[in-house]
């Protein structure tokens, strides 16, 4: 395992946290995408992507679960790298295929990239705000199905999330 490229990535993502929790202490976060949090999130994504340019998808193998979690996660936020985001889909896709990640992390990737494209998402990981002022999943591609897709990817039932 590569401590140094683990430790780099978690590092990453404690930048993202920091300044995430400083935006909630003066609640600039709930307000918009903060330009601080934005800056985080291309500086991580421009990271990971030299990261993956060299390495390939950083699966458990090359800096363990934690590493990999970590790793998803920036790509996760990288909510204004969109094409970053559809590059990783099929990394990780191939990540998780060879046990080198979870199929959990796709399920909220996919569903994050279609959020953001305005389409219907399939796991119903990806909630927004809906006419009433409540936090709702976003529109779902199949209702009667999604709890099957969730199921198949670990997770739990949407109900539990509502």
């Amino acid at each position: 395992m590569n401590e140094q490229l683990k430790a780099q990535l978690l590092q990453m993502v404690e930048e993202d946290r920091r300044v995430r929790a400083q935006l909630v202490s003066t609640g600039e976060l709930y307000k918009g995408y903060a330009p601080q949090m934005a800056a985080v999130h291309l500086q991580n994504a421009q990271q990971l992507e030299a990261i993956i340019g060299m390495w390939g998808w950083p699966g458990k193998t090359l800096v363990g679960e934690e590493g990999t979690g970590a790793a998803w996660l920036i790509v996760q936020h990288a909510i204004g790298s969109p094409n970053f985001q559809r590059m990783c889909l099929p990394l990780l896709k191939e990540a998780v295929a060879c046990g080198e990640a979870e199929p959990a992390q796709v399920a909220y990737l996919e569903d994050r990239i279609a959020f953001y494209e305005r389409r219907p998402q399939r796991y119903g990981t990806q909630f927004d705000w809906d006419e009433h002022g409540k936090m709702s999943p976003w529109t779902l591609a199949d209702s009667q199905r999604v709890d099957e897709y969730r199921r198949l990817v670990g997770l739990g039932p949407l109900v539990e999330k509502v």
